[in-house]
């Protein structure tokens, strides 16, 4: 019978333990989610990301004339 109670409160403190770091990690997890979704979704377009319109004047005005 310990072995179990042993066990039941192994378990209870590894979940308390991953909520505690999902709600202290909330935003590096979510941008980080949101990251890995864009990534697997196969009718993402890299082109279109906002970064790539942000960097096309920093590597137009590098082009020599």
């Amino acid at each position: 019978m310990g072995a179990v109670v042993t066990a039941v409160i192994a378990i209870a403190a590894v979940v308390l333990g991953w909520i505690t770091i999902e709600m202290a990690c909330k935003p590096c997890l979510d941008s980080g989610r949101r990251a890995m979704d864009r990534a697997l979704d196969p009718g993402h377009d890299p082109d279109d990301s906002p970064t790539a319109a942000a960097n096309e004047p920093l590597l137009a005005a590098a082009k020599p004339n």
